[in-house]
């Protein structure tokens, strides 16, 4: 019997929090969604359509810090339902903008969403590691991760479903509000769902470690200051958070263009294009489970070298080929990235010591790349081709892969330490 049960907490808090994981995997990739819808709702330029990751992604960037300062003073759980109750409020803002048919006004309510998932991805991983006995910690988290995609996966199915018409040409006024409107019912739906989950959470007891304030004896200690100071004075930890920059970087450029490059290279409609940002997801989901199985067997450090490479080809063939096989590269490389975010993550925080719950907080704001890099995309794109914007995420790669690289030479990290680090 676990410690979690014989406190007389079971497994009910271990579901509360997996289904987090759950939930931020919508709420990021409907983005991918939005993206499209808006630039025809609003007849946009790409680069301003693009402001939908921009303001997403500064909402993680100027948030993970105050997330990660919340959850050590007042613990875990007070940091999850921050964390839940900004995420129902940005998706109940979209009702309003929608009404009042403002851009501005929607990117609002994106902000206020992602600074919601600022505090349940900062607090949701290290939390997992507490419900329930230590040496299943491991195995906890990476049972929560794989709900991750599956969010992702509903999440375009909700857009697609619910939002995307299908229709490319409006002519009328009508129209534009009527595709203005499609994402109300969608995320007002998901405000109340995550508000009733925000309920069950506050009302349900979890063991003391989720509770209390998150800090041990050396860190306690620290002053922000002197934790922020310390991490700039490891230049592997730094060399790992630019390393996550260009890595989700290139996943959120490689995702928000799918659709683009679908319309672009095979001309599309919006609904159909949509179908492989699912098989890109789909890719995504095994090459999680794949990939930690080849972790048991591969050093993970020499796998996300091997795995950064194959993504370099891959985004080649998109930028040089084109076409339906272009199209088709860009979906297998979501196979590869799997596995990047947690081995970066993992590979960075090791050996911190004290300095661990900043310099994780310090890897989530690097999340910002998010945006940057997406935005330069649709800079690209509006002055070139789809094919053209896919080098910003060919180049994060090469980033990717030197980091894989200067790792092994430096450290060493387990197919454990991997899993028991943050998801994306």
């Amino acid at each position: 019997m676990t410690e979690t049960k014989r406190a007389g907490f079971g497994v009910w808090p271990v579901i509360l929090i997996t289904a987090l994981f759950f939930f931020w995997g919508i709420a990021n990739n409907l983005n991918d969604i939005l993206i499209p819808q808006f630039k025809k709702a609003f007849s946009l330029t790409n680069f301003q359509s693009s402001l939908v990751q921009s303001a997403f992604y500064m909402g993680y960037f100027l948030f993970a810090l105050p997330a990660g300062f919340l959850m050590r003073r007042f613990g875990y759980k007070a940091a999850v339902l921050t964390g839940l109750v900004l995420y129902a409020l940005g998706a109940v803002l979209f009702w309003p903008a929608a009404e009042v048919r403002q851009y501005p006004w929607f990117l609002g309510a994106l902000f206020v969403i992602a600074s919601g998932l600022a505090f349940l991805e900062t607090s949701a991983n290290p939390l997992m590691t507490v419900l329930g006995n230590e040496k299943w910690a491991a195995f906890r988290l990476n049972l929560a991760q794989a709900f991750n995609p599956l969010g992702s996966l509903a999440g375009i199915w909700i857009g697609k479903t619910y939002i995307l018409s299908g229709i490319e040409k409006l002519n009328t006024a009508a129209d534009y509000a009527r595709e203005a409107r499609a994402v109300q019912t969608p995320y007002l739906i998901i405000g109340a769902v995550v508000l009733v989950w925000a309920a069950l959470v506050a009302f349900s007891r979890f063991p003391q470690a989720a509770t209390s304030s998150v800090h041990d004896h050396d860190e306690a200690q620290l002053s922000a200051g002197q934790a922020v100071g310390g991490l700039f004075k490891r230049p592997h930890f730094l060399l790992g958070v630019a390393a996550q920059f260009f890595y989700v970087g290139a996943q959120v450029g490689v995702w928000s263009y799918v659709i683009k490059y679908g319309q672009a290279e095979m001309h599309l409609v919006d609904k159909a294009a949509a179908d492989y940002l699912t098989y890109a997801l789909t890719a995504f989901l095994i090459g999680r489970f794949a990939g930690t199985a080849l972790m048991g067997i591969v050093n993970p450090a020499r796998l996300l070298t091997l795995f950064a490479v194959a993504n370099i080809a891959l985004t080649a063939v998109a930028v040089l080929v084109g076409g339906h096989t272009g199209l088709w590269a860009l979906v297998a490389s979501s196979f590869f990235m799997s596995i990047m975010y947690p081995t970066i993550f993992a590979t960075a925080v090791r050996g911190l010591g004290p300095l661990t719950k900043t310099g994780s907080s310090l890897l989530v704001m690097a999340i910002v790349g998010g945006f940057i890099l997406t935005n330069i995309m649709g800079v690209i794109l509006d002055h070139a081709s789809a094919r053209t914007a896919i080098i910003v995420p060919l180049i994060c790669f090469v980033v990717v892969a030197l980091y894989g690289l200067t790792t092994r030479k430096n450290e060493t990290v387990t197919a454990e330490d991997v899993l028991s680090e943050a998801t994306h």
